[in-house]
């Protein structure tokens, strides 16, 4: 299972690729998990994830926070 954690406008967000689709989840200090509630479809390729968070989660945008950045990513 892939996942990515991204900084998306200032709010920290683990994303795993399973087999069903895309899972959301904000991780705290100790690496657990709850959802994040933020929805992406299950035919959002790899490389169009950066772009479809920012076009989905824009309101969040501030000017300390104006964008989205992958952080890491694991296989």
């Amino acid at each position: 299972m892939k996942s990515f954690k991204y900084d998306i406008f200032g709010r920290e967000v683990l994303i795993e690729k399973t087999e069903n689709g895309w899972r959301t989840f904000y991780t705290g200090p100790e690496e657990k998990r709850r959802n994040a509630g933020i929805f992406v479809p299950p035919d959002i390729p790899e490389d169009e994830l950066t772009r479809f968070l920012s076009d989905l989660c824009h309101e969040w945008a501030s000017e300390r926070h104006p964008g989205v950045v992958r952080l890491s990513s694991r296989l």
